[in-house]
């Protein structure tokens, strides 16, 4: 299996590289800014870093998404879900607090997606994000697969494409079942 994960320049990618390397793959890491579109066509599996600001100012993140929605797997990671949902019609919006390194208990809202399988509501997520994906208007072909206790979207997934996303960083040390959660993506 070959795995690109696209660094949105962020320290948290190699803890991503890190844990699929301790599930036995190895993945080749570009800069959002530092490749061609075309030459992701080789690989089979796309994992969206973290990083700062929002999806739009991270190089080619949101082309990639277009690019490569119907034809690859992708799972978008904190500003990686936030793309997703962009691309799909939705829409972010500025928490009121930012929750910098922080564990809250995520709420599965969908127990049929792969990411939770075999997991069960009330584990701790780690969350660094000020912004997060709106609710109230996700476009009809994304679904909610988790939130947290106070209703903020933590999960999606598109409901035909293999696409999905998840807020909090599963390579946190404050997530519960992180190398679970990226091994089912992986092996499904």
């Amino acid at each position: 299996m070959k795995i690109l994960v696209i660094d949105n320049y962020d320290s948290f990618t190699y803890n991503l590289v890190h844990l699929l390397n301790e599930l036995g793959e190895d993945a080749t890491v570009w800069r959002n800014d530092k490749f061609e579109l075309k030459d992701i066509a080789q690989f089979d599996k796309i994992l969206l870093s973290p990083g700062p600001g929002i999806p739009s100012e991270a190089g080619l993140l949101l082309a990639v998404i277009k690019e490569y929605a119907t034809t690859k797997s992708i799972l978008g990671v904190c500003l990686g879900q936030q793309a997703i949902a962009e691309v799909f019609g939705g829409e972010l919006y500025n928490l009121e607090r930012p929750v910098h390194g922080t564990a809250t208990k995520l709420v599965i809202t969908d127990e049929n997606e792969l990411l939770f399988k075999g997991l069960k509501s009330g584990f701790d997520v780690g969350r660094y994000h000020s912004w997060a994906v709106k609710s109230d208007n996700l476009p009809s072909e994304l679904l909610i697969t988790a939130t947290d206790e106070k209703e903020v979207m933590m999960a999606l997934r598109h409901k035909t494409l293999d696409v999905r996303g998840v807020q909090f960083h599963p390579e946190s040390i404050l997530t519960e079942f992180g190398k679970e959660m990226i091994g089912n993506w992986l092996f499904s």
